[in-house]
């Protein structure tokens, strides 16, 4: 079973690790394996659920599967689930599909109601900064879509520490606080470190963390090359074979001996270590099986450090950044 905090100041617990949909869960992937993920997610104790307007492959499927799966499968416990989703990168052609402006957020959350049958999401997100767009149109199209009932909380993806303090400044005004903020965060990007964790602390928001696992560059995968299964294989992937260096690896290598002495794997080390900042409410996991999100799981059975673990992968990883 999972373990929950409660997100920011709010009254609501998240689990400590969520099940993001992002890749494995559209329509190019085999549906009963996302399928058996989300009802396996559900029974471990995972309540979080997070998707976007535009993930897949194609954009828009996982919303539609896991609509699919909620309707079928789990229709009677929605009231024990903490559903998300966003909008902010490309989804449709023309001028509209784009960017955070009112038009955007206003069309795509009504679209992505519609392909998971939801009547509102628990927390909708401004999935990026847009330049091109003033925050506080954002903002207030996010005020609007709370009051509107299309969604219940509000969170931020990706915003640069500037713009995130005036955006989160804007909802705080109008009484719709910023409920959690999302960003990478992992042991090779630290950035959230300098100013985005302090600036969540003092608004009172929670803070969940994408691509824990470096997109698994921070399991044993690839410590002795590239498997050709793996997402450094593929061309296309968000991982590049490039990424994969030998001062990463080496760098791995040590601190899966680490691991190894806590009576853990890569994966579950870096993992409880992304959760040791207890302003870290949750991390977003991304499986491609129950196996895989059961040895996820586990890293909750270990998740405190001594001083002096923490001063020693501290100096492993001086230097390391993806």
């Amino acid at each position: 079973m999972t373990h929950y905090s409660y997100c920011g100041n709010s009254g609501v617990q998240l689990p400590k690790i969520s099940l993001g949909l992002w890749h494995n869960f559209g329509f190019a992937d085999d549906y009963e394996t996302a399928r058996e993920m989300v009802i396996h997610a559900f029974e471990q104790g995972i309540t979080h659920f997070d998707l976007a307007n535009n993930y897949g492959p194609p954009p828009g499927s996982a919303e539609s599967n896991f609509g699919k799966i909620l309707k079928e499968d789990l229709s009677s416990h929605r009231d024990q689930m903490i559903i998300s989703s966003k909008a902010g990168h490309l989804m449709w052609d023309g001028p509209y599909g784009d960017g955070s402006s009112r038009k955007y957020l206003m069309a795509s959350i009504n679209q992505s109601l519609k392909r998971t049958g939801l009547e509102y999401f628990d927390i909708f997100y401004s999935h990026r900064y847009d330049p091109n767009t003033p925050v506080e149109e954002t903002m207030q199209a996010l005020v609007d879509i709370v009051r509107q009932g299309k969604a219940l909380y509000i969170g931020l993806s990706k915003y640069p520490p500037v713009q995130a303090r005036v955006a989160m400044n804007y909802l705080k005004e109008r009484d719709v606080p910023c409920f959690i903020f999302q960003d990478k965060y992992s042991m090779f990007n630290r950035l959230p470190e300098k100013d985005i964790l302090d600036i969540t602390e003092e608004f009172g928001s929670g803070f969940i963390a994408f691509s824990p696992l470096a997109q698994g560059l921070l399991t044993d995968k690839y410590l002795n090359g590239i498997p050709e299964d793996s997402r450094a294989a593929n061309p296309s992937g968000f991982l590049q074979k490039e990424q994969v260096t030998s001062l990463l690896v080496d760098k791995v290598k040590q601190l899966n001996a680490m691991a190894i002495q806590r009576g853990q794997t890569m994966a579950e080390m870096a993992l409880a270590w992304t959760l040791r900042d207890k302003r870290v409410t949750s991390l977003i996991v991304g499986a491609r099986n129950v196996s895989q999100l059961k040895d996820n799981l586990k890293a909750l059975e270990n998740t405190s450090f001594t001083k002096e673990e923490l001063e020693r992968i501290d100096a492993i990883l001086d230097g390391a950044t993806l």
